[in-house]
């Protein structure tokens, strides 16, 4: 945020992606958050280990220490941090940051809470996890319509195709716009149905998004397999997916 706040730089990676300091600042305070935790680490700013290292791995951290960095350059506030713990090519612990609304989503042993006002409630000396349990609501699908989240800064064409051919399904869907694991966020809190993404993202941008989702009944699909998202594969690329 002390970066979020000035007129700082952006750079450009290989691929076209921005960078600025403030992706690398959170990758290092948080790879000496959790070297105490003794797990290896998988960061989009870390240098990167071969697959025939990490294919040995059962736990690990997987990180993306600023998510949405085309969002944060915007200055439209949905950028995230994102923390999970990965065992066994599954998520088992995640953690969402969205700094400029102070709001923590985490999930842990299958339990989703959400915290906002998080820094102040987490730094205070009568702080408990078990405060902030958010029980899922069930929803009437017969008479609430989809609503359907789409990327702010990532809509393809094959996403796009893919919502017209659902619009003959459902009559009554509607559209929002987020950028970032925001989006799995919202998907937790009931705010959305159906997150479709029919281009590419790395591991590290769902991790913790799907041991969320996973908390409250959800998932992410593999499009068109529809077996779940799997992780520390050769490629650390997703597939496309469906979060659902």
């Amino acid at each position: 945020m002390e970066v979020y706040k000035t007129d700082f730089n952006v750079d450009f990676k290989n691929d076209k992606s921005p960078l600025t300091i403030a992706d690398q600042n959170a990758h290092d305070v948080i790879n000496s958050g959790l070297s105490v935790a003794a797990y290896p680490v998988i960061s989009e700013e870390g240098k990167e280990s071969s697959f025939s290292v990490r294919k040995n791995w059962t736990r690990y951290w997987c990180v993306d220490p600023l998510d949405g960095t085309r969002e944060f350059v915007k200055r439209n506030g949905e950028f995230t941090v994102n923390i999970a713990l990965i065992e066994n090519n599954s998520p088992i612990l995640g953690v969402i940051y969205v700094p400029v609304q102070d709001i923590v989503y985490a999930a842990s042993e299958g339990i989703f809470y959400m915290i906002e006002d998080a820094i102040n409630k987490m730094e205070s000396n009568n702080f408990d996890m078990k405060d902030f349990i958010i029980r899922p609501s069930a929803k009437d699908k017969v008479t609430d319509a989809l609503k359907v989240l789409v990327s702010r800064s990532h809509l393809s064409v094959q996403t796009k195709k893919y919502l017209e051919e659902l619009s003959h399904e459902y009559k009554d869907m509607q559209f929002l716009s987020a950028g970032s694991a925001l989006k799995f966020g919202l998907m937790a809190e009931g705010k959305a149905d159906l997150y479709p993404r029919f281009s590419p993202c790395m591991e590290w941008d769902t991790a913790a998004g799907h041991a969320i989702l996973k908390s409250v009944g959800k998932n992410i699909y593999s499009y068109p397999s529809g077996e779940e998202l799997r992780y520390n594969k050769i490629n650390l690329v997703n597939d496309w997916f469906i979060a659902r």
